[in-house]
């Protein structure tokens, strides 16, 4: 954002804005905020795309994006020819104004992301539930059962991530210690659940065979789709970093992540030491480090969230995902966690 070349040149009461964006998304809008660099610094501005006179704004679409997925979002190049634009706080003040923003467009990827998983896990399971293969239906399968198993334990936790993280989003105004939180865990979780939602998809894929890499199957969009929420708003890397930022400029981060997940102290051995490990790997944190820590974060307040619910999957997941008795691909469960209970309870009400 810093090396942002847009100039932003004061007009009057507004800005003039020359310059050129490689990404400018939902171009069809009626108004855009723009970062750009104005004499006191990088600025966050408002374009709109028509001017009160009624004629076009001074910016030209290059062309659109021939994107992977999204296809019914457009992107596009821009050019901005001395477009007017007002100010959206001062001069020197466009990153921190941005962020405002951004860390609802971030929550929105966490929940696009634990929807997608919902939706991959659904036609997982009605595929499962109805195809039969070897004399019996594919849910039935041991091995199938596992896999089916192991997607909603992740499914599930996604979706209680994301809803938590809302919830402090809309207290922030209010509630400093909710401010606090969602200001670190919509970094951390967006970068965990837009990472693991691309992975259950194609997993999905697989329990519907040759079914599921079909246009005709729902699983081809989501397949498409899902890489996309962990690029946009900040890509895994700016995420881990941003979290960094926080714990080094706003300690109440911090505190509030770590009292999110002692709030479950004692209810399974494997988060006791996982939140133990917690307050000197915060203390120790650098760049280098710093997707495998957020990682941890994410993993260990999924868990807590998981255990003070009274979830059935609470167990499972703290075994698997902080205790390591999991492989690396899913479907490695230990078979005792294997159970029906929990693909059943990840059914549609």
């Amino acid at each position: 954002m810093r090396a942002n070349a847009t100039t932003a040149t004061p007009d009057g009461d507004a800005y003039r804005l020359v310059g050129h964006k490689w990404f400018f998304s939902a171009p069809m809008s009626d108004g855009f905020l723009v970062l750009a660099q104005a004499p006191g610094g990088l600025g966050c501005f408002l374009m709109p795309r028509l001017l009160d006179d009624g004629t076009k704004n001074a910016f030209r679409l290059q062309r659109l994006k021939d994107k992977v997925g999204d296809w019914s979002n457009a992107s596009s190049e821009v050019e901005f020819c001395g477009a007017r634009a007002w100010p959206v706080g001062g001069e020197g003040r466009g990153v921190a104004t941005i962020l405002e923003m951004v860390m609802l467009t971030r929550l929105d990827c966490m929940l696009g992301a634990a929807a997608q998983m919902r939706m991959a896990l659904a036609q997982a399971i009605h595929h499962c539930r109805h195809r039969s293969a070897f004399g019996r239906l594919l849910v039935d399968q041991p091995l199938m059962r596992n896999v089916l198993v192991d997607l909603a334990l992740e499914s599930e936790a996604a979706t209680t991530l994301a809803l938590r993280v809302a919830r402090a989003v809309d207290a922030a105004p209010r509630e400093p210690a909710e401010a606090a939180l969602a200001r670190i865990a919509t970094a951390a979780g967006k970068y965990w659940l837009c990472r693991r939602a691309p992975a259950l998809v194609n997993e999905a894929q697989e329990c519907l065979g040759g079914n599921g890499y079909v246009e005709e199957s729902m699983l081809a969009r989501l397949y498409r789709q899902a890489p996309l929420n962990s690029i946009w708003e900040g890509s895994g890397n700016v995420q881990c970093l941003d979290v960094l930022r926080a714990l080094a400029k706003e300690p109440a981060t911090g505190a509030a992540l770590l009292a999110e997940i002692g709030a479950a102290r004692d209810l399974h051995p494997a988060l006791d030491r996982v939140a133990d490990a917690l307050p000197d790997q915060l203390a120790q944190a650098g760049p280098a480090a710093a997707r495998h820590l957020v990682e941890r974060l994410a993993l260990a307040l999924q868990a807590s969230l998981l255990l003070r619910a009274g979830s059935p999957a609470a167990d499972a997941f703290c075994r698997t995902r902080l205790a390591g008795e999991h492989g690396l691909a899913m479907g490695t469960l230990p078979v005792d966690l294997a159970v029906p209970a929990l693909i059943d309870r990840a059914l549609p009400a």
